[in-house]
């Protein structure tokens, strides 16, 4: 099953308290994390939701 890739690029300081709680089920803390997730309909709604504070790739 493909997973998913996932660098915070961006601070979460000046976002709205449910982004940043997003960033949090994801395991983000700070600009550089990365973290490996299954590449589901949940984890794909995560990064939807903070697109704009992540760089995501896909990888096997």
């Amino acid at each position: 099953m493909a997973r998913l890739k996932v660098t915070q690029i961006k601070s979460r300081i000046s976002e709205k308290k449910d982004q940043r709680d997003t960033l949090r089920s994801l395991g983000l803390k700070r600009i550089g994390d990365v973290v490996v997730r299954e590449d589901n309909a949940q984890n794909r709604g995560y990064v939807r939701a903070v697109a704009h504070l992540v760089k995501v790739e896909e990888i096997d």
